[in-house]
């Protein structure tokens, strides 16, 4: 479990493809300190394990399932990731749940300056942005950000100069793919109301898209 707060911005030294597995070792000072064999590690939103460790670095290995539903297999040797260690036990929750399952791929759609902040729009396919609302949290990259507007197709959020200088959401340009993964609460509450009315009306439930 993640809170969606980025601690470092570490750097993809080394991509080795293998068959059915791609291994990325990923330098980092910050987070890269303390981690053990086993460990969880967001990147770019992404929970991995750590499989090996050296002082400034550690290397994770990613499926072709999570490659195909997420933007790792787009990175490069020199990429910069967003990193995240997992949520400790009695660590205040910045952000807001998050599991480092990535729901979905979107793209940074539009930049809007506003004042010394800057308005951000993202495209999201339909099974993200069935739980998107203003006011409600979103992961993109492994960032938490807070929901200003919804579209059919596509969610503002509001990014302070802090979130500019330690991320990289509006560094890579406009299209840029980008991880989303939607908030856990709000897929729990969508499941609930489903059941809920399936057992008022057993054959509504047959009408309601699968979750």
């Amino acid at each position: 479990m993640f809170t969606g707060i980025v601690e470092e911005v570490g750097r993809v030294d080394r991509i080795e493809a293998r068959a059915g597995l791609t291994r990325l070792t990923i330098g980092a000072q910050r987070v890269g300190s303390d981690l053990a064999i086993g460990d969880s590690i967001a990147v770019n939103g992404t929970c991995l394990t750590v499989v090996e460790h050296s002082p400034g670095s550690f290397l994770v290995e990613a499926t072709p399932e999570t490659l195909r539903r997420t933007t790792l297999g787009g990175l490069q040797e020199g990429s910069g990731v967003h990193l995240e260690r997992p949520l400790a036990a009695t660590a205040r929750v910045g952000g807001h749940f998050v599991q480092g399952h990535v729901d979905a791929v979107g793209a940074l759609a539009a930049l809007r300056p506003e004042g010394d902040s800057v308005i951000a729009t993202f495209s999201a396919p339909p099974e993200v942005m069935r739980y998107v609302v203003p006011k409600g949290s979103i992961a993109v990259d492994g960032v938490s950000l807070t929901v200003v507007d919804v579209d059919e197709d596509r969610f503002t959020v509001a990014l302070i100069p802090h979130t500019l200088e330690v991320t990289l959401l509006t560094r890579r340009g406009l299209d840029a793919p980008v991880n989303l993964e939607a908030d856990i609460l709000a897929k729990y509450v969508a499941k609930a109301a489903v059941y809920g009315a399936a057992q008022e009306q057993p054959e509504a439930v047959k009408q309601v898209p699968s979750l």
